[in-house]
């Protein structure tokens, strides 16, 4: 029994692959096009699902789900429309085009793009957005039985459900709907302090550390929150109703003037805006947990969507335990609903039993996209020349651990890529957590990107608890947690407005890479079951250094994708400032390569032609 899941249209769209109810493949198609948060039709992550389960043209799949019921969705807009009208007519006829032409015309689309490649599907299921979002949460999770949240931006109506998961059975209980939203008021804020929705919620959560909660009370008077979580939005300060400003001019009044422009320097206000959404959002996301635990009285919790991504918030969460455990869908925002719209409709639809055993998620560690042989890695190398040494099965490991030691910044290409927004190990760029001037070196000069933003330890899992406070694995970098307090280096607390890359170069622990300005880390645990080769090199280096953990970042530039292909992570290494790069089992060194290549860092895809 083969389904197929599919997301598309708004934004991260993705493809996945379900053989009798096991994900087999999973990917987004950003990857695959290198446009960031690629919104169209999966054509090329699709391709390679099939491709990754050997269905070829010919094949019938038994099944295609899609994350969204386009018709409710339009009939929220229309229905929006008409209680603001004339309001929004602008925007309206806007939208109207890509509605009438796309998508409203899902299924016959799905059609299409299979019958290109010669495969037929015998059904196309439709899941609500949220249900979707749910569905990825619980069925993949390691639980029986749980409480589910969904949170983010907005689906048809829904912008936050509530659910219980039983065996293979799930059901939504309540929902928050549009336009009351808590991803879209977080969205407001990233937009007004200069970053882009739907991928600056980042940059605003790794800003709010710097800043002090001053404004908690004015964007507590934005909402009429209820002791359960729910709570609605006075309209008056948002604009997304009417227009494509997130913000009304009232909004602009009560933060003290009008918003900070893209790239422009950060101000002690855009601090403070940070740090104040960041707090009012945790207690949101509590007081909703708090209201599942009370209807449910479930034990477990299982997130998804967009604001599942948030892991200061569900590191808070995990600490007021209000569940004895937490489990998070990796791909909590879009993509994921790719997933949950495949599981839905195994479980839902067609009613198939599910085992779970209380340890082990489904998610086979998040490694579910295309990995390359050290053949055809080596082949390309040979075709173009380019320098590289073959490292042994036996020493790599020590090999590369060495360079790391030295304080080289190494990019890892290796098995298969990572779906989800994190890199785990697979498509990763890593250094050494020791160095005072790692993180300023990985975000200047390799990521190019604003010098505030931390990085992530990846931690041996058994060596986890004497860094951090964490009593549990945490395997898709998903919860923040505190650096230990007899590894700290005590600092100055921050109450007024410094320069952001002198603070967050300062030394704060024994592993001052990883230490964010609040003594906190965006953690990793790394186990030997799940990912036996990324455990393998951080033992390397432990066993060089005694220190057991790496700094991880992605393997991306600022504002492209994660690398998917060796030609990608190739161009990558010789645009930055990497030192070296593992591709599989084939070590290339930066040094070592043609001059022409070093000079002119290869300013595009011709020079690989």
């Amino acid at each position: 029994m083969r389904i197929l899941g599919i997301s598309c249209y708004y934004h991260d769209s993705a493809a996945c692959l379900l053989v009798d109810g096991v994900v087999v493949a999973a990917a987004q198609e950003e990857r695959f096009s290198r446009i960031k948060a690629d919104a169209r039709f999966p054509r090329q992550s699709l391709r390679y699902c099939l491709d990754q389960a050997g269905i070829a043209a010919g094949d019938t799949i038994d099944a295609v789900a899609y994350y969204d019921k386009p018709i409710l969705k339009f009939h929220r807009l229309i229905e929006t429309h008409l209680a603001i009208a004339p309001r929004g007519a602008a925007r309206f006829a806007q939208a109207m085009p890509s509605w009438l032409t796309k998508k409203l015309w899902i299924e016959p689309d799905i059609h299409s793009e299979l019958a290109k490649l010669g495969i037929r599907t015998r059904a196309v299921y439709f899941c609500e957005h949220h249900e979707a979002h749910a569905a990825s949460a619980f069925f993949p999770s390691p639980f029986a039985d749980a409480a589910v949240l969904t949170l983010d931006g907005v689906g048809e109506w829904a912008t936050a459900s509530l659910g219980l998961g039983r065996g293979k059975d799930l059901q939504l209980l309540e929902t928050l709907n549009f336009p009351h939203s808590l991803g879209l008021l977080y969205a407001a804020f990233t937009a007004y302090a200069g970053f882009k929705v739907n991928s600056g919620e980042y940059k605003l959560m790794g800003l709010a550390p710097y800043g002090r909660p001053v404004y908690c009370d004015q964007i507590r008077g934005l909402m009429d929150l209820k002791q359960d979580g729910s709570f609605a939005l006075d309209m008056k300060y948002f604009g997304y109703l009417a227009g494509q400003q997130m913000w009304t001019p009232a909004f602009a009044h009560l933060f003290d003037g009008p918003p900070r422009q893209p790239e422009a320097p950060l101000q002690q206000r855009d601090l403070d805006l940070a740090r104040s959404i960041q707090v009012v959002t945790e207690e949101v996301v509590l007081a909703m947990a708090a209201h599942a635990k009370s209807l449910t009285g479930q034990r477990n919790l299982c997130l998804a969507g967009g604001v599942a991504l948030n892991c200061v918030a569900n590191g808070r969460l995990l600490r007021a335990g209000l569940f004895d455990n937490l489990w998070i869908q990796p791909a909590a925002g879009d993509a994921g609903g790719a997933l949950g719209a495949a599981y839905a409709t195994w479980h839902t639809v067609l009613g198939q039993s599910r085992h779970a055993d209380g340890q082990h998620d489904a998610m086979q560690g998040c490694y579910l996209g295309p990995e390359f042989a050290d053949a055809d890695i080596a082949a390309w190398l040979d075709r173009h020349g380019f320098p590289y040494t073959r490292l042994s099965p036996q020493t790599w490991a020590d090999q590369v651990a060495e360079l790391i030691e030295k304080q080289q910044v190494v990019g890892l290409f290796m098995g298969r890529m990572e779906f989800g927004p994190r890199a785990l190990g697979n498509r990763s760029i890593v250094g050494d957590p020791r160095s005072p001037a790692m993180q300023s070196v990985m975000n200047l000069k390799i990521k190019f990107r604003e010098s505030f933003r931390p990085f992530a330890p990846s931690v041996l899992e058994e060596h986890a608890a004497a860094y951090f406070d964490l009593d549990r694995p945490s395997p898709y970098m998903l919860l923040v947690a505190d650096v230990l307090e007899q590894r700290r280096t005590p600092m100055q607390p921050i109450e007024t407005y410094v320069d952001l890359q002198e603070i967050a170069n300062a030394p704060r622990s024994d592993v001052p890479a990883i230490t964010h300005v609040d003594y906190s880390a965006r953690v990793q645990t790394v186990s030997k079951e799940t990912n036996p080769r990324y455990h393998e090199l951080i033992s390397a280096f432990f066993a060089r250094t005694g220190c057991p953990m790496l700094v991880n970042t992605s393997f991306n530039v600022r504002g492209e994708p994660i690398v998917a292909t060796p030609e990608q992570a190739y161009r990558c290494l010789m645009r930055t400032q990497m030192d070296a790069l593992v591709l599989g089992n084939l070590l290339v060194r930066r040094d070592e390569q043609p001059r022409f290549l070093q000079e002119d860092f290869l300013q595009g895809p011709a020079a690989l032609d």
